[in-house]
């Protein structure tokens, strides 16, 4: 237990505090969005009550798998913050980071710190941050390198899409496939984690003798992909852009993925930069696009 401020107690998150959890990240993450927005984006909303549940839920399994990675932060016996973190092989990634706005001050800090503990012995670590000047100044502080991410959006013009060749919706007996993929581009594989991502969206998967790779999708939004080279990431970003039947999101592009920016400008997606990538005792993933909670 770590505590610093009057008042301030840092703890185990217990199963009970879960919901309360996810309403401290929903608030905190609206502020920031309210606060980046910029005077032609529409008025941020609270994540609607199935991702709430979705939220719910990957908290709940990363409490069942990370107990000593997930952390509460009480003041004056209020829950005003919380950190899920998880440890995959030899990675460290910090799953959610929030507090409340009204308790901003001396309070991110040591709750960090208390998931942080959860790194020691991990050769590698990442965070997807916000634009936040608190949290981009805490992550730096705590040893990751940041990278800007861009985000590609709109309605996609999928005339430029190479043939999607070997692309296949994606079995079971893939897994194995997968993490192998995911060990290549950020050291460690994701396990459980899968399933996870699975009920976010489903995935399409290549396998030929010279390349593979994954793309997580749901009607244009990407969740995660991971390939072994630019040409097959490029034709799963294609096959997910092309099952689409409205607008996309491609979320977490970094610098080192321009086959993603190359496929987006093909498309004709507009892009905006959003947040950054940190990372720690490793080069910035690729070909591969991160998802925010499970890296």
């Amino acid at each position: 237990m770590a505590e610093s401020r009057e008042g301030l107690v840092v703890r185990p998150m217990r199963p009970e505090d879960v919901e309360v959890a996810e309403q401290i990240s929903a608030e905190a993450f609206l502020q920031v969005d309210r606060a980046t927005r910029r005077a032609t984006d529409p008025e941020p909303e609270r994540r609607p009550a199935p991702r709430s549940q979705r939220w719910i839920d990957r908290t709940s399994s990363l409490l069942a798998t990370d107990a000593p990675g997930c952390w509460v932060a009480d003041l004056d016996g209020r829950t005003v913050g919380m950190a899920t973190s998880l440890r995959r092989e030899t990675l460290w990634a910090l799953a959610t980071f929030a507090v409340l706005p009204d308790a901003q001050g001396g309070v991110g800090r040591p709750l960090l710190e208390a998931a942080l503990q959860h790194s020691v012995g991990c050769l590698r670590g990442m965070v997807a941050s916000s634009a936040d000047p608190r949290a981009v100044r805490r992550y730096q502080a705590a040893g990751f390198d940041l990278h800007p991410q861009m985000v590609l959006s709109g309605r996609p013009d999928t005339s430029a899409a190479p043939s999607l060749g070997a692309v296949r919706e994606a079995r079971p007996a893939d897994r194995e496939l997968m993490d192998s993929v995911d060990r290549r581009c950020r050291g460690a594989g994701r396990g459980a984690d899968h399933d996870l991502l699975a009920a976010m969206a489903p995935a399409l998967v290549v396998e030929t003798r010279s390349a593979s790779g994954y793309v997580y999708a749901a009607d244009g939004r990407v969740a995660a992909l991971a390939a072994t080279d630019r040409r097959t990431a490029a034709r799963l970003l294609w096959a997910a852009l092309v099952t689409a039947t409205g607008d996309v999101e491609v979320p977490h592009v970094t610098g080192a993925n321009q086959w993603a920016l190359q496929v987006g400008l093909a498309a004709g997606l507009t892009v905006r930069t959003e947040g950054y990538l940190g990372i720690r005792g490793m080069r910035p993933p690729a070909p591969y696009l991160h998802n925010g909670a499970l890296l």
